[in-house]
């Protein structure tokens, strides 16, 4: 009886295996070796090698040995997959496997779906894509706790707070103070001085009969382009914070006014904001000319000496003859008093002047001003 044949080793041939019992086979054509045998190819039952096997269609037909050969377990089991063999067992074995091959094509659907999708907020963590649980009084409270603020946070941003109010306040006064207090005094100041020409003009000022806060000159220093008016009075309300020098006039510090034979006529004027009309007075050298122009006189002084520091009590500097000024004499003199140093009223500076000529009006100006 025939047996079966193995498969053909590679090399077989060079190895002088092409003898023996596989050369003793007979030719493709020729009767074979026992009787009772069919045709070259064929089986005992007249079938041809190849088309079903003694497996059950599970071999592969071999051109060069014409022999069955063993297909291996694991590419039947992957072959029988893939071609979707029926799954043995009964229905419920079939839904499981079902269940199973949908479960491989929606995950592999998703890969794809999220390898084109745009980037965006990373999914969470851990694989679980549905809602998430609801939290329990317990997660609540401690998550609620978690989130608020402690006590030394809140202090700090109400202290962060409270220094950028005081800070956006401050900067709101220096503003107030340095700017707009000159931008209303100096329109104050304007105001006042036309209303006052336009008195001297219809003739109804007449000297030595002023109210306190009631302009009646106007005082010139050509040297700093200054023309201010000349109010009665040294009240910061009524005369020096709407941008007009005062007149000492009340009580002990009352000064002459400019039309005496002798004396001294004591102003007072500020030094920052509120139209700041002394402000340069220490630019002053001696012999620039003042002048204060009333409704009939100009009367025109020239600067004689400075006093760049000295106490706010130190009255002395008012009087007809003034201490510290260099005059010796009675005299016609004038007195410039101011804050100093700069944005501060800690200490005074004082400027005198000497008068020079009195001339009325209807001679026109006087060469300081012409010039």
């Amino acid at each position: 009886m025939t047996a079966l044949r193995p498969e053909r080793e590679p090399g077989a041939e060079a190895a002088g295996l092409s003898g023996g019992a596989f050369a003793d086979a007979p030719a493709h054509g020729d009767a074979p070796a026992h009787g009772d045998a069919g045709p070259a190819g064929t089986s005992y039952g007249q079938e041809p090698y190849g088309d079903q096997g003694a497996l059950g269609g599970g071999g592969r037909y071999d051109d060069e040995t014409v022999a069955l050969r063993v297909v291996d377990p694991a590419a039947r089991t992957s072959a029988g997959r893939s071609a979707s063999a029926p799954v043995p067992g009964g229905r419920a074995a079939r839904r499981k496997a079902a269940k199973r091959r949908q479960g491989g094509r929606g995950a592999a659907r998703r890969a794809s779906g999220a390898a084109k999708a745009p980037a965006g907020p990373t999914a969470p963590q851990g694989g679980d894509e549905g809602p998430r649980a609801p939290l329990t009084r317990v997660e609540a409270r401690r998550l609620a706790r978690a989130s608020k603020p402690s006590a030394a946070t809140v202090a700090s941003r109400a202290i962060g707070e409270l220094f950028i109010t005081t800070g956006v306040l401050m900067l709101l006064f220096v503003t107030y103070q340095l700017w707009w207090t000159n931008v209303r005094a100096q329109a104050q100041a304007d105001k006042a001085a036309s209303s006052l020409q336009d008195d001297w003009a219809d003739g109804k000022r007449n000297p030595g009969t002023f109210e306190p806060g009631q302009g009646f000159a106007l005082l010139h220093i050509p040297k700093l382009d200054v023309v201010v008016p000349i109010a009665e009075g040294i009240s910061n309300e009524k005369v020096l914070d709407r941008g007009m020098v005062g007149h000492y006039a009340e009580g002990a510090l009352k000064t002459a006014m400019p039309d005496a034979k002798t004396g001294n006529f004591g102003l007072a004027g500020h030094r920052n904001t509120h139209g700041e009309p002394f402000r340069y007075i220490n630019k002053l050298q001696p012999g620039d000319p003042i002048v204060v122009e009333t409704q009939d006189e100009y009367f025109v002084y020239k600067m004689a000496s400075i006093l760049p520091v000295t106490s706010p009590s130190n009255t002395s500097v008012l009087d007809p003859v003034p201490q510290q000024s260099g005059f010796t004499g009675p005299g016609r003199y004038i007195t410039l008093t101011t804050c100093t140093p700069e944005f501060t009223s800690k200490y005074r500076m004082i400027v005198w002047g000497k008068m020079v000529e009195e001339r009325p009006r209807s001679k026109g100006k006087p060469d300081a001003l012409v010039d």
